[in-house]
């Protein structure tokens, strides 16, 4: 059982764990905007007023049949094998002053990574290679988000709105990149159910997102739809358990005359645990999240698993 007292620290979430990033799969070359799992527990709560800062150290390994052709930048590959570590931060900003009678934050996302792809065989107008491995170090996307979250009981709901700017390492003559190489916007909501009293809680968030056309590829993803959810347990104040997990879905098919495989809509979902912790820094509320994710129902793209591990403290107003 948990108390009122707990719910304090996770207030923070909501500005928090919208850290959307470039990663290793989906649309072109299996890899959309939207970071699957970015929202987990408590993610539509409203954020305390004032700033915080949040840290997510997230990896991935991921792989795809050498019978499944990936478009990646200017080739196509067979047999894909990518490995990617992020650093990512994000600093928050939660005003005092209502927005349509609801909590707003706003804040902006960014990191450092590195990405590690193979191909079996690549082919582009440089001729065919076989075990390719490309292997790069940078900066991602810049990523602002801004959300309004409302509260009433046990019941809390939240609107965002992000999207990618794109600056991040990136070069259409490479199989691994740290950007995605376009322009995106995308949003959505959520709920959170939240029980002090028993202390269950489930979230849901989902969303669309909208593509830009690669200018160096002359390839524009389809529109994508995502749902990130988890169900947990507080066990005390402090300690949650549960599980969380995302299904990610492209509506419409990939275009432009650099879509050389036709529409190539992709598709993922995952599940696995995840163990949460709320605690205070100078007396305010902090919390951290681990969590990580089994792929499966996986089609045009890589498929594997992912670790996230996250860290959201306050700077106070």
């Amino acid at each position: 059982m948990t108390s009122h007292t707990s719910i304090a620290p996770l207030r923070l979430l909501c500005a928090a764990l919208a850290l959307s990033a470039a990663h290793a799969h989906a649309d072109e070359g299996g890899v959309p905007f939207w970071f699957s799992g970015q929202y987990s527990s408590l993610s539509a709560m409203p954020a305390t007023p004032g700033w915080s800062f949040t840290t997510m150290g997230y990896g991935y390994s991921g792989s795809a049949s050498g019978g499944k052709l990936l478009p990646r930048g200017n080739t196509v590959s067979a047999g894909v094998n990518s490995d990617v570590a992020l650093l990512l931060a994000q600093p928050s900003y939660a005003p005092e002053t209502k927005w349509l009678g609801g909590q707003p934050s706003l804040g902006v996302g960014f990191g450092y990574g590195r990405n590690s792809t193979k191909a079996d065989i690549s082919t582009s107008a440089l001729g065919v290679q076989l075990n390719r491995t490309d292997t790069v170090n940078g900066f991602t996307d810049l990523y602002p988000v801004v959300s309004i979250a409302w509260t009433q009981g046990v019941h809390n709901w939240m609107t965002y709105a992000t999207g990618d700017i794109p600056v991040g390492a990136y070069d259409s003559k490479r199989l691994a990149n740290i950007g995605i190489g376009h322009a995106a916007f995308d949003t959505g909501g959520g709920y959170t159910y939240l029980d002090p009293q028993s202390g269950r809680e489930f979230s849901v968030v989902g969303g669309l997102t909208y593509n830009w056309e690669n200018s160096d590829t002359k390839y524009k993803n389809g529109v994508d739809s995502h749902i990130d959810w988890a169900a947990s347990q507080f066990l005390s104040a402090n300690w949650e358990v549960g599980l969380a997990g995302y299904v990610y879905y492209q509506l419409t098919g990939d275009s432009g005359s650099g879509a050389r495989l036709g529409p190539f809509k992709s598709r993922v979902a995952a599940i696995g645990p995840e163990v949460g912790y709320a605690f205070k820094v100078a007396g305010l509320p902090a919390y951290a999240n681990v969590r990580a994710y089994y792929e499966f129902w996986a089609q045009n793209r890589v498929s594997g698993y992912a670790v996230f591990a996250t860290l959201v403290l306050p700077l106070g107003n």
